[in-house]
């Protein structure tokens, strides 16, 4: 079989140190329940950089990262329905779930305690093929190109989940703490649906893109919004911004905490908490989850600033990525 190529994670480090390095592999060949995808563009996630450094432990070693990748059916498994070879694909975050425990029944397949995550506990998209399960594959509109798709599929999907966890109504008031890639997309939904926007962040260079895409009212962490918000979402993995934001959502509001791994919570007053507010976290995503958000952002429709890089140099995207210098989103896309 032809050989693909990758970026393999043997162990974390640094990134300065070029933790991936590009290899051969055999192409593979889909299980039983499984597509294998021609990976056309692989977005770049904070989460990817986690992951590489270390921040978030190994769950499965050697690995390749990656888990906002589009591509082309090349290969349909035993026991698939409804897709075919040449169809459109996308991978995100979630890898599989059981589908028996009271979350999947549910359909709260991300609260799987068996749950698998892409570029986690099974190969990611920094790679020319892809192996996934066809039950958590995603179908692309045809209205976006792979570039345009790639960084809706975790960023963007996650960002929707904490919309809707949020609370926040067609008109409403919702800070954005934390002004990254995913926030980007976000406010872009949120402005779709009326909601008047306030962005907190510590570099101008984010205020300046917030206002750009429609903030009406920008500041720093610990400026207060110029009106109590009903609702905020935390992007910073940093647990002060969390108080920050509860500080700044009226009584019976919510703070809902968009991060995988976040450095702790300080100690706070329970009168910041008091006349029901809440923080609550988002974690993962559903399959319905990112149908439904790549129907809207193909009509809004949401974009992105595009940072094109050739899969070798994945190392030089994810150090981009850490030193805050991507407007947008990295996509890697074979060489």
């Amino acid at each position: 079989m032809a050989p693909m190529r990758a970026l393999l994670l043997e162990r974390p480090r640094p990134i300065a140190e070029d933790p991936l390095r590009l290899v051969d592999r055999p192409d593979p060949g889909p299980a039983d329940g499984e597509l294998v995808l021609r990976v056309t563009a692989c977005a770049v996630c904070r989460t990817d950089l986690q992951i590489v450094t270390g921040d978030l432990p190994p769950h499965h070693s050697p690995i390749i990262p990656g888990h906002q990748a589009v591509g082309i059916v090349t290969a349909v498994g035993p026991a698939v329905e409804g897709w075919a070879i040449g169809d459109r694909a996308g991978a995100t975050w979630l890898a599989g779930f059981d589908g028996t425990c009271r979350f999947c029944r549910s359909d709260r397949e991300n609260l799987c305690r068996s749950a698998t995550f892409t570029g986690w506990d099974r190969d990611g998209g920094y790679a020319t093929s892809l192996t996934m399960r066809a039950d958590v594959a995603v179908r692309i509109p045809a209205i976006l190109d792979d570039l345009d798709a790639a960084p809706l599929l975790c960023g963007g999907v996650i960002g929707f989940r904490a919309l809707r966890l949020s609370g926040i109504a067609t008109g409403g008031r919702l800070g954005l703490y934390g002004f990254g890639a995913s926030a980007r997309q976000a406010i872009q939904v949120a402005r779709h649906w009326g909601c008047e926007v306030h962005v907190a962040s510590r570099a101008s260079r984010d205020l300046d893109r917030a206002l750009a895409l429609g903030a009406s009212s920008v500041g720093g962490y610990d400026d207060p919004p110029p009106a109590l918000l009903d609702a905020a979402i935390t992007f910073a993995p940093v647990g002060s911004v969390v108080i920050s934001a509860l500080r700044a959502v009226d009584r019976g509001g919510t703070v809902v905490v968009n991060a995988i791994h976040l450095d702790g919570i300080p100690a706070f007053s329970y009168d910041d908490l008091w006349w029901e507010r809440s923080i609550r976290s988002v974690a993962n995503v559903t399959r319905a989850d990112a149908t439904a958000f790549l129907t809207l952002a193909a009509t809004i429709p949401v974009v992105s600033d595009i940072e094109v890089h050739p899969l070798s140099a994945g190392n030089e995207a994810l150090r981009r990525l850490d030193a805050g210098e991507i407007a947008g989103a990295a996509v890697l896309v074979p060489d």
